[in-house]
């Protein structure tokens, strides 16, 4: 089951509310001996997070379908960059990488247990089964917080952020289990900044800009890849191909991105740069334009992972007015670290 993105908590009574993870959505189903952890397009995991196995067995009903997140907590909170280290197709890797930096499972819905199927059961009753099974619970299996009282909700919107979760879910106190449906409601952070536009990939169709690639300067004056902005309407596409289009005329003269355009040594480093290979899609077509970095652009963001933008921006407008060299990493909105113990509800 899905969210849409809302704006606002809702108002109304009848909603029960948890911190939204940051990282990989995946079910749990056990049968006895047999356990599998399935992504939400369906894609195995088990084989990426081999620690999880035993955890979940020696802790989990014998026969049950468990839904909930693989996160992986480090020292400021949780950490998206190393959880994505582990989708890696080398076994060596994959064993080293589950030794040195292990998942944790958060559970937040029970979908079946035994015989029984729980997808028509209301979302109260089926919370209280859950909290019922992992009573007992140790770590790496948590059991996400769940409040009803919407004020707690909002102090969990601002004071969860700095532990790298992404907002709050809403989810109807009555409601069955509809996979597939967005039946829950997200609430997440927004904020802007101006950023460089340093490059631009074409639209899949080959019509228009598919995303801006985008930049900031450090403290020394290097300008850093953020992220990129996409998501843009076919006719926004087509006004920004025009746009930038006299910029690429000796972009590659001086540009501070220029090295990458050597995928071979990058994708090697195993580092996010523009044109390296996709970890999910190695099929799928990351070449890019460079562009004199001479415009700015203002982008929404939801929040930063690390010294980049943890989702993909989105395009707001040009800002003719900034100086490129401006856009720093100053102006971003830095949420305080909050101990990520604190998001776990405590043990009674």
């Amino acid at each position: 089951m899905l969210a849409k993105l809302a704006r606002a908590l809702p108002t109304d009574d009848g909603w029960s509310y948890e911190p939204k993870w940051d990282g990989f959505r995946c079910l749990v189903f056990r049968d006895v001996d047999e356990l599998e952890l399935q992504s939400r397009n369906g894609r195995s995991l088990v084989r990426y997070f081999p620690e999880m196995v035993e955890p979940l067995r020696e802790q989990l009903p014998s026969r049950c379908v468990l839904d909930g997140e693989l996160v992986i907590a480090g020292d400021d909170g949780l950490d998206f960059d190393r959880l994505s280290l582990r989708i890696h197709p080398a076994d060596s890797r994959v064993d080293m990488l589950a030794e040195q930096m292990p998942a944790s499972y958060v559970a937040f819905d029970l979908l079946a247990v035994g015989d029984e199927a729980l997808l028509d059961e209301a979302f109260v009753d089926r919370r209280t089964r859950l909290e019922k099974i992992l009573e007992n619970r140790e770590p790496p299996l948590f059991l996400t917080p769940a409040t009803t009282d919407r004020a707690v909700a909002a102090d969990w919107f601002t004071r969860f952020e700095g532990a790298g979760l992404d907002g709050v879910v809403a989810k109807g106190l009555r409601s069955p289990y509809r996979p597939g449906a967005r039946d829950m409601l997200k609430l997440k952070h927004e904020r802007t900044a101006d950023c460089v536009v340093g490059g631009y990939r074409l639209h899949k169709d080959g019509e228009g800009v598919g995303s801006l690639l985008l930049g900031l300067f450090d403290d020394a004056g290097v300008l850093h890849h953020v992220g990129v902005a996409s998501s843009m309407k076919a006719t926004l596409r087509g006004s920004l191909l025009e746009d930038v289009r006299p910029l690429e005329s000796g972009a590659l003269d001086g540009h501070p991105w220029r090295e990458w355009a050597d995928e071979s040594a990058h994708a090697s480093e195993g580092t996010r740069m523009p044109g390296a290979p996709s970890r999910w899609n190695a099929s799928k077509d990351l070449s890019w334009t460079p562009l004199r970095p001479e415009r700015v652009v203002e982008v929404a963001y939801e929040h930063m992972q690390g010294t980049r933008f943890r989702h993909n921006a989105r395009f707001r407008r040009w800002r003719p007015d900034r100086d490129p060299r401006g856009c720093t990493y100053a102006q971003l909105e830095v949420a305080a670290p909050v101990e990520l113990s604190e998001v776990f509800a405590p043990r009674d």
